[in-house]
């Protein structure tokens, strides 16, 4: 039972306002009281403790409130950099397992920025996923600057053969 309410408040939190769709509604409140350029930064009401796990799961809801669309779209634009570079990477390998390497490498970048993104936007049920490079978490960060490092280096020794 409470898994299958996890999974499916995110068609209307509003059914739980106070339960399970709590945060989901904090979330879009911080995307929605953002506006197109935000409130400025540091200026968050819902990192206050309105919307749990702000600092980690929830974070791109944090941005949009403080940095507003313009902030979001301009975040998308650098995770689009990235994870176009690493396709790029990824075909220009010769090598059959560094290209399967870098592919593999940034579809899971890509995965997380999507599963983040949609999570934050209630478009996907709530996971715990991490968003790279921005979130809370040592782990996390560890993890996919090892994968950028993984990235430079299939890119380094490509360019040479």
């Amino acid at each position: 039972p409470y898994r299958w309410a996890r999974l499916t408040i995110f068609t209307d939190p509003w059914k739980d306002p106070l339960g399970n769709g709590y945060q989901l509604i904090q979330a879009l409140y911080a995307l929605g009281s953002g506006g197109l350029f935000g409130k400025g930064l540091n200026f968050s009401t819902q990192k206050l403790r309105f919307l749990t796990y702000g600092e980690s799961d929830f974070i791109f809801a944090i941005i949009g409130e403080e940095l507003g669309f313009m902030g979001c779209v301009v975040l998308l634009c650098m995770y689009f950099f990235i994870i176009w570079r690493g396709i790029r990477i990824a075909a220009r390998c010769k090598d059959r397992f560094g290209s399967l390497l870098a592919g593999g490498v940034t579809a899971v970048m890509a995965l997380q920025v999507g599963v983040n993104v949609g999570v934050a936007s209630s478009s996907v049920p709530p996971t715990g996923q991490t968003l790279p490079f921005v979130s809370a978490g040592g782990t996390s960060l560890v993890i996919f600057m090892a994968a950028v490092g993984i990235l430079l280096n299939i890119s380094r020794n490509t360019e040479l053969e």
